[in-house]
């Protein structure tokens, strides 16, 4: 074959793909041309009837490519029509979540069109909305009773013009989200920016309504939230997160790296208030939330799951006693199982994992210009039914919580708590126990707090059972420890002008403090436990002011913080002045009787 005839062949082929590819190309254009009304009439009035009326899409223009089957929508908005669902509201058909969307562009690819033409069936493998601004708005409604027949399902309603609708992914990126509860006294938003929300396999056929391994028609619905940092309003705090992931077919929650860092040191914190206000340095590696319940979060705003982990972390509070407490304000109501009650969403959540958490509470002391502080590592242990739902609490009404922890990181302490959560005066019980312990690991509260120093002292074992309410605590202790010594810190306590603390506590240990228990050839000593809480005093003082009480009872002299330590130390003076005046006054009777 001559190079002229192949050049002659060539030509031809290439011609005649030239002419194929112009007919496709103004084939679809024309189709573009033609479709582009038909789908535009087909999506608004699927939104609208698909919605019960309820919805209306809008967008400024639709770009079709039937070759790749992609489709474009710009300048989309989504919008609730107020006056549908107040009607739907009266028929026990609203939802309880209406939306609001704005984006700039709506991208749909590799949609089916010649199977939607010619089979009524929607198959498209990708929808994605870019950087959408998305309003979520709660209504408390009304459902209607099962025993009426609901209006047509959202399969029956699309039925006529489709057989199926199928989507593999829906993505959302990067999304402005507001959420808008309007049941609350005051309306509420809150804001998060940054969200991506994954939709897999939705499926709307004549079975997918009923099927149990579907939410919502899907497969599955995850978010994530990355990055989050802010101020808080008062612009005392920063907040961040480094993320916030669910997902409803592995139904959990998890948020990590979450931090609440003041932005003013501990006693600048304090000084920027006129009343007592604690301070809160928080960090938790990672909280869990495993077995949501995700249709009742979503329809009822209900949170129940099976479990909340929380941990590793470290809590700091941070309190001064230079300004006086807020008027009025009673710490009583933020007891755990008081604070639950308040909280305006139904919550059940069957166990609370506290695992490996670090809390430590620092108080300053403006009569002894010193801080003092309490930790317990490793916090770990289980709280079981924490909940404020109506229908649970008739069934259990108590929340118990078994905890052990490491008391100022060297004493193994185990602490039992049972909270009675339909008691409206906070009744609660405790009781725990603690083994060997050295007693000068309580140096950074009681030096700081207490002007005394604990100079040796050993705990054999200590157990303590108590019970409580709003108002005080009463209950019993029995700790058995040997070689006890004190030291008193403060100068001029004895009203007399003298400094020599060494001599006044060489007769606290000899005359107030009792350096064992049991005391050889005595019984081991006991002791009840009354303490009633003052109106700033938290939950958590209450219980350890109360175990307090009693380790003062045993011991006979206070090792542990009060609220003035220098007039604590001014009173162990006047025992000390009273024992020496009556051990002179037996002395001088005896010589008179001897005589």
């Amino acid at each position: 074959m001559t190079a002229q005839r192949k050049h002659k062949i060539w030509t031809w082929i290439g011609s005649i793909l030239g002419i194929l590819v112009l007919i496709v190309a103004f084939g679809s254009m024309f189709l573009s041309a033609r479709w582009k009304p038909i789908l535009t009439e087909k999506i608004k009035d699927g939104v609208y009837n698909g919605s019960h009326h309820l919805y209306r899409i809008d967008f400024k223009s639709i770009n079709l490519n039937v070759i790749t089957g992609s489709l474009a929508l710009r300048d989309v908005t989504l919008t609730p029509d107020t006056s549908v669902f107040d009607s739907l509201k009266k028929k026990q058909l609203a939802p309880a979540h209406t939306f609001e969307l704005k984006l700039k562009k709506l991208q749909i690819t590799r949609v089916g069109i010649l199977t939607a033409y010619f089979k009524k069936r929607i198959d498209v493998s990708e929808i994605l909305l870019q950087q959408p601004s998305i309003n979520m708005i709660f209504n408390k409604v009304t459902k209607k009773p099962d025993t009426l027949k609901d209006e047509k399902s959202l399969y029956e309603q699309i039925s006529k013009t489709f057989k199926s609708v199928h989507v593999k992914s829906i993505k959302i990126v990067d999304a402005d989200f507001d959420y808008i509860n309007k049941t609350a006294a005051k309306k509420t938003k809150n804001s998060i920016k940054h969200l991506d929300i994954t939709v897999n396999d939705f499926l709307l056929d004549s079975l997918s309504g009923s099927d149990t391994t579907r939410f919502y028609y899907t497969k599955d619905v995850s978010f994530q939230l990355t990055g989050y940092k802010s101020v808080t309003k008062d612009k005392m705090y920063s907040m961040k997160v480094d993320t916030v992931k669910g997902s409803t077919s592995s139904k959990k929650i998890i948020v990590k790296g979450f931090k609440l860092t003041p932005l003013y040191d501990e006693l600048t914190f304090a000084r920027k208030y006129k009343i007592q206000k604690d301070r809160y340095n928080l960090a938790f590696e990672k909280i869990e939330f495993n077995g949501v319940d995700f249709i009742g979060l979503n329809t009822n705003q209900q949170l129940h799951a099976k479990s909340l982990r929380i941990g590793p972390a470290n809590v700091e509070v941070f309190m001064s006693r230079e300004s006086p407490p807020p008027p009025g304000l009673d710490k009583g109501q933020n007891y755990p199982h008081m604070a639950l009650k308040r909280l305006n969403i139904p919550t059940l959540i069957d166990t609370v994992k506290l695992r490996n958490v670090n809390v430590k509470y620092s108080e300053f002391n403006p009569a002894s210009k010193k801080t003092g502080s309490v930790n317990f590592k490793a916090l770990t242990g289980n709280i079981f039914n924490v909940t404020n739902d109506s229908v649970q609490l008739t069934k259990k009404s108590h929340a118990i919580a078994d905890l052990n922890t490491l008391l100022m990181g060297a004493g193994k302490l185990n602490v039992k708590i049972d909270f009675n959560l339909t008691d409206n005066n906070g009744a609660f019980t405790y009781s725990g126990n603690m083994g060997k312990f050295d007693l000068k690991n309580l140096n950074p509260l009681s030096k700081s707090l207490g002007l005394i120093e604990i100079e040796s002292g050993d705990i054999q074992h200590i157990d303590f059972k108590a019970s409580g309410n709003l108002r005080s605590a009463t209950g019993s202790m029995n700790m058995l420890y040997n070689n006890l010594k004190v030291k008193l810190l403060s100068d001029n306590i004895d009203g007399e002008g003298t400094k020599e603390k060494g001599f006044l506590s060489f007769l606290a240990n000899t005359i107030l403090v009792k350096n064992e228990n049991p005391q050889k050839g005595e019984a081991p000593r006991t002791a009840n436990m009354t303490n009633t809480r003052i109106n700033s005093g938290s939950f958590f003082n209450l219980m350890w002011k109360t175990v307090f009480v009693g380790i003062k009872d045993i011991v006979g002299v206070g090792i542990v913080p009060e609220k003035n330590p220098v007039k604590q130390q001014k009173v162990i003076a006047k025992k000390i002045r009273e024992q020496k005046r009556a051990d002179r006054k037996a002395a001088r009777k005896a010589k008179r009787e001897k005589n």
